[in-house]
């Protein structure tokens, strides 16, 4: 990789990073500001849905964040995101004056080289670009036709319906889930999950919203994703590092299974908020880390289902015994 696109990327890791800093730092959780301000609350539906490309294909990872984020501060009422010239190539074409927003495409590419001893050998080269694209809400002229695959009602479903789906995702999951008690965790040393009893929550979206975060940690178990969670309980650091896979964990799965919880701030967030401040102003890339850590999670999950038809991917250790992750 060259100094000026190595640059380059180290640009958008803290351009990125500042403003997640700067929303952390007024307390805000931006990752969760589709359901305390759903950005597409106009719709007849109030659904809330992860962004979606100009084909209807979700975003993922962090541009899932930078979208959500962008849509809610410029009050997009869309979800749908496309690029100028997607846009011209669907009859429509973005107003003038209208600024994009940018999200980013991760890939790789194969290149041969010579070793010092000619053998010739192939090096996966990754790297990083950034593009811009329009909320559908800034462009003007889109046909009928175009109107009915982007925008096409989504029927309204009784939320009991929609929560029993839910119970069902988790169901095929085959993960543990206990109920009692004042506290919800997993257990990394006895696969677990242990959740309150149903009732004590405010209502069954917030039950799926926890339920969610705490399958993301399920997902580290080392014959799932093997994400190390030995130094969780002590390491503050690797503490943080893994609230916010499953925080964003959570927000991704939820936005998959159409649930949008009642949300209440959990005793333990004020101080994850100082402990996520504290890791994304040492690295400036924890935020891209946790966001694709999530993704794989989700991932993971999504493809412990059966009939799976949908494509969640982007286009563009020793566990610590006895402790627990919340």
């Amino acid at each position: 990789m060259g100094r000026q696109q190595s640059n380059q990327r180290a640009d958008l890791y803290s351009r990125i990073t500042d403003t997640i800093i700067a929303e952390l730092e007024q307390g805000v959780r931006p990752w969760v500001r589709p359901w305390t301000r759903p950005w597409n609350s106009g719709s007849a539906t109030g659904a809330i849905t992860r962004p979606l490309r100009h084909n209807g294909q979700p975003y993922s990872g962090i541009n899932v964040l930078l979208l959500w984020s962008e849509a809610i501060a410029r009050g997009f009422a869309s979800s749908t995101w496309m690029t100028f010239r997607q846009a011209i190539e669907l009859g429509g074409a973005v107003r003038k004056g209208e600024t994009g927003t940018t999200v980013l495409f991760a890939s790789s590419f194969m290149r041969k080289e010579t070793s010092e001893t000619g053998e010739e050998l192939e090096q996966d080269i990754p790297f990083l670009k950034s593009y811009t694209v329009f909320n559908r809400d800034q462009i003007a002229g889109l046909d009928d036709r175009y109107d009915d695959i982007a925008n096409a009602p989504v029927p309204v479903e009784d939320p009991l319906i929609r929560i029993g789906d839910a119970g069902r995702f988790f169901a095929n999951t085959g993960a543990m889930i206990r109920h009692g008690g004042t506290a919800a965790y997993y257990v990394p040393a006895r696969d677990y999950i242990q959740m309150p009893a149903f009732d004590a929550f405010t209502d069954d979206g917030s039950y799926v919203a926890v339920l969610s975060h705490e399958m993301t940690h399920w997902t580290a178990s080392p014959h799932r994703l093997d994400r190390d969670l030995s130094r969780y309980a002590k390491d503050r650091s690797e503490r943080a590092r893994e609230e916010l896979i499953a925080e964003l964990g959570s927000c991704f799965l939820c936005a998959d299974l159409g649930i949008v919880p009642e949300l209440q701030p959990r005793p333990d967030h004020a101080s994850y908020l100082a402990s996520w401040l504290e890791v994304l102003g040492r690295d400036r890339r924890a935020i891209f880390t946790a966001a694709a850590h999530a993704q794989r999670a989700v991932d993971y999950l999504h493809h412990l289902q059966p009939d799976l038809d949908a494509d969640h991917g982007e286009d563009d250790g020793d566990h610590n015994h006895g402790e627990v992750a919340a």
